[in-house]
């Protein structure tokens, strides 16, 4: 009898410290896709260089524990996302001198050798989301650097904690948010050796890099036209480099970014102004530095895309200053297209030529006489136009082709040419069902002679990409 009532309170007891768990309301989303591309060469210049081909895969699961109708908590995490058959880490700076960039949170310690803890299982997005009287508050690590359109966005890199407050004010919502992009405090993580940089001449406690923002964004709904506006300001105060004692100094970056997205009958529009400005070199002890290096850059983007029943027009406009003298005052070059924005399948393409194939499609600096400036990754230094059509015969198939041009906006006074080329893009995707597509696409790249760089002796080659996707959305 003893044993059934100790067998009852436990039952009980487990109850008791489980009621608020059995009101967890748990919702699943996530994407898999498997892919494998072709990329004819490597190089652009006109040396023996071997292309590349593979296929890889990643899986990204969301969920949210969702504990009232005004709290969750959001997690998401990435598993499996390597190259098929590859090694579970590679060691791209043995051969190039260079760690490949993380692409999350719980990027691998040992980043030595360019190792991806992601390649197994990574947790890279825990916040909370709670839905307050006064406002909407988000607390914890998730994507950063994300406003506005696409352009100059961060999401598909690495998380930061933050905190985030919005309010709605009639038809504007007001945005504040705090990033600790990074902390060099000394924790059992950091030991105090590296918090002073190894350094005894080290006097600055302070080294952290932390970004504040605060935002504005206007709903609006006409007869003919809907959309929004919206303007960001962000102070960046980046200490990370104070208190060495060789050339310690501040970076004190400010970004305005002003956007809009409307609708206007068949027509989407979008468009956004990114300008930063400040100082990206402020010296501690001037006698060890020869100048301060103020900040001044400037980047735009303009995009359209029409729908006319199964037919499709777009095209797009974007701009990132360059910068004519590296070694100047002022650096002009503070701002990219940002890592989230593809325009094409190998020009300025971050998701598939900068992170899988690894930040190829340069002419590579070792190779005597080239530029060493790669033809993927983000864009910078540039102008770009594009034209794109589009054809939906049936709802299930959707046809894309593009045509892209791009220059430098800053020639180096050397170089034989600012053009870097033209890109023709053809892409087919199908829905097998409403949650699983496929994608095949075909890119080739007439390089321009920007890739010759000093001599119009050097010679370059075009390239092509032949890619196919299988992705499967839940």
């Amino acid at each position: 009898m003893k044993r059934f009532w100790l067998i009852l309170l436990s039952l009980g007891l487990i109850m008791a410290f489980s009621v608020s768990a059995f009101a967890v309301d748990v919702k699943v989303s996530g994407e898999y896709y498997a892919a494998g591309l072709n990329l004819d060469k490597r190089f652009v210049a006109d040396v023996p260089a071997p292309g590349t081909a593979f296929f890889y895969q990643r899986l990204r699961i969301g969920t949210d524990f969702v504990v009232s109708p005004c709290l969750k908590l959001v997690t998401r995490f990435d598993a499996l996302e390597r190259v098929w058959g590859a090694d579970r880490s590679t060691k791209w700076n043995d051969v190039y001198g260079a760690v490949i960039p993380p692409t999350s949170a719980t990027y691998s310690a040992n980043n030595a050798i360019g190792s991806f803890d992601s390649q197994n299982i990574s947790l890279e997005v825990a916040y909370i989301d709670y839905t307050s009287p006064i406002g909407l508050f988000q607390i914890g690590y998730m994507p950063d650097y994300v406003w506005g359109t696409i352009w100059g966005n961060r999401e598909t890199g690495p998380t930061a904690g933050q905190i985030k407050f919005m309010a709605p004010v009639g038809p504007v919502v007001l945005v504040a948010a705090y990033a600790k992009e990074e902390d060099h405090s000394a924790t059992s993580y950091i030991p105090l050796t590296d918090y002073i940089s190894g350094s005894p001449s080290a006097t600055r406690a302070d080294r952290d890099y932390d970004s504040y923002r605060v935002g504005a964004i206007y709903n609006f709904k006409g007869d003919k036209a809907a959309g929004e506006v919206g303007a960001l300001f962000i102070y960046n105060r980046d200490a990370s480099n104070r208190g060495i004692a060789l050339g310690g100094y501040m970076t004190n970056a400010y970004v305005l970014q002003p956007y809009f997205k409307a609708k206007i009958g068949p027509v989407k529009m979008q468009g956004e102004v990114n300008y930063m400005f400040g100082n990206a070199v402020d010296i501690e002890i001037p006698s060890l530095y020869p100048f301060d290096v103020r900040l001044d850059s400037l980047s735009a983007f303009l995009d359209a895309d029409a729908n006319f029943g199964m037919f499709s027009v777009g095209g797009s406009l974007a701009y990132v200053q360059g910068d004519s003298d590296a070694f100047d005052a002022v650096k002009h070059d503070g701002l990219t297209g940002g890592r989230d924005w593809d325009p094409c399948l190998i020009m300025f393409n971050n998701t598939t030529i900068g992170s899988w194939v690894g930040g190829a499609i340069p002419t590579l600096g070792p190779i005597p006489g080239y530029s060493a400036n790669g033809v993927g990754g983000e864009m910078k230094n540039a102008w770009f136009g594009q034209l794109r059509a589009g054809i939906t015969p049936v709802p299930q198939f959707t046809a894309t082709v593009s045509g892209s041009y791009a220059q430098a906006d800053q020639k180096p006074t050397t170089y034989v040419s600012d053009k870097y080329g033209w890109e023709l893009d053809l892409t087919g995707t199908y829905k097998i069902t409403n949650n699983l597509s496929y994608m095949l696409g075909f890119g080739y790249f007439f390089t321009g002679d920007y890739y010759k760089a000093t001599s119009e002796a050097n010679k370059i080659v075009d390239d092509y990409i032949l890619i196919n996707k299988l992705t499967l959305s839940f």
